[in-house]
């Protein structure tokens, strides 16, 4: 163990000192399209800042790379239109910089007017969200998801200020949209009127139930699982929180690779009770059973039940220890890649109720460490180098030293 987090550590520094020059960096690996924006957490420099950031953070690093990464992301005009949300924009930099501050005096008027705006965002939501709940309406997938929506807003206010009322009233929010909408459909009341892409489909005339922890309720459940263990007053989440779990329950799976989730359901599935095994997502974070066992865990401690917590830890365990679920994870990222799992099974790892998913955190390390020896023209933080170095930073030092993974949902 000791070997693989040098070998861990030692991948992860490659990539933080070649990305330690912002300017040479976009020389070679220009973003492109909706992803150049430097204010994008996604693909722009308020990504990358993460990894200079945790750098410092933990001691091992200077904060002169931090400094000139957060420089390029705070360039240029800042957004807080419709658009903006946890991935992008204001609060996008308004996260990095939270993160960077941690509990120094650092960046304190920066992060005033950011979070004025930020709240700003935020009421505006909420009023639109609760205009359309009082019309019994379906709500769109942007309304209340992580990267787009609410859930994403509220992962910030956690973060930066949880006794705010901003954070209590998004929590308050949360709880509503579990709650059944006025049309007494059996549908759950977050089932989206979109296709999985956010947009309107004839593949999906019906619309769609979303598991995932990027743009379904497992965000919500995460959050308000996360909530709930630190002790934030709101009425009524371990009520929400159940009714997640009810739904997700219904769906939950197992066959001889363990259990799983969907990614998402048609109405087809429901109309046949049915889940088709070739609607299990590969093991990523962001739809797979990476994100949603971490979901399951949460929510499990959040509400005392041993019997859910042990189910997730056991859906992850299976994943990592299936050479045939590892396969189905060629890319590097976060989002869709092996860094994701590796950062979702340590956070698991860290609050699991025996140590057997520590025990296969190595194995994977190594796969993605050996991955990152080849050229990788992507820096990006959500698919590229510097979310896979951020993984790799976590299992090498076995620390997160600036709470980096809160944008996941993880913690």
């Amino acid at each position: 163990m000791i070997g693989t987090r040098y070998d861990a550590m030692a991948a992860a520094e490659a990539v933080a000192d070649a990305l330690s020059d912002p300017g040479n960096v976009w020389t070679t690996a220009q973003p492109t399209g909706g992803r150049a924006w430097p204010q994008s957490l996604a693909g722009g420099a308020a990504g990358v800042a993460l990894l200079h950031i945790e750098r410092a953070r933990s001691g091992l690093g200077d904060w002169s790379s931090a400094h000139a990464w957060l420089s390029v992301a705070a360039s240029g005009e800042l957004t807080a239109a419709a658009n903006a949300g946890l991935f992008f924009g204001a609060p996008a930099l308004a996260f990095v910089t939270h993160t960077a501050a941690g509990s120094s005096g650092r960046y304190r008027r920066a992060l005033t007017t950011l979070d004025e705006a930020v709240i700003t965002i935020t009421r505006t939501r909420l009023a639109a969200a609760h205009a359309r709940i009082d019309r019994g309406d379906q709500p769109m997938m942007k309304e209340f998801d992580l990267i787009r929506g609410l859930t994403g807003l509220g992962a910030y206010h956690l973060q930066r200020h949880p006794d705010h009322p901003i954070t209590h009233d998004v929590l308050s929010y949360l709880v509503r949209l579990t709650e059944p909408l006025p049309s007494g459909t059996e549908l759950p009341p977050w089932w989206t009127n979109v296709a999985p892409n956010g947009e309107p489909s004839p593949e999906y005339p019906q619309g769609h139930g979303n598991f995932g922890l990027s743009h379904g309720i497992g965000s919500v459940l995460a959050l308000l699982s996360l909530a709930v263990l630190r002790n934030v007053p709101v009425a009524a989440m371990t009520d929400a929180i159940e009714r997640i779990c009810a739904w997700t329950d219904l769906w939950r799976q197992q066959d001889d690779a363990g259990p799983w989730w969907p990614g998402f359901i048609s109405m087809d599935q429901v109309r046949e009770q049915h889940i088709w095994p070739s609607l299990r997502s590969r093991p990523s974070w962001c739809y797979g059973t990476a994100g949603t066992a971490r979901a399951q865990q949460l929510a499990g401690m959040a509400l005392r039940d041993t019997a859910r917590q042990q189910t997730a830890e056991d859906a992850i365990l299976a994943v990592l220890r299936d050479p045939a679920q590892l396969d189905l994870l060629p890319e590097i990222g976060l989002c869709h890649g092996k860094a994701g799992l590796l950062q979702a099974a340590w956070r698991m790892a860290s609050d699991a109720r025996t140590p057997h998913i520590a025990a296969e955190l190595p194995g994977l390390a190594t796969r993605l460490a050996e991955q990152l020896a080849y050229p990788l023209p992507d820096p990006e933080l959500l698919d590229g180098t510097a979310g896979a170095a951020l993984a790799l930073r976590t299992v090498g030092s076995d620390a997160v030293a600036s709470g980096w993974d809160a944008f996941l949902l993880l913690a």
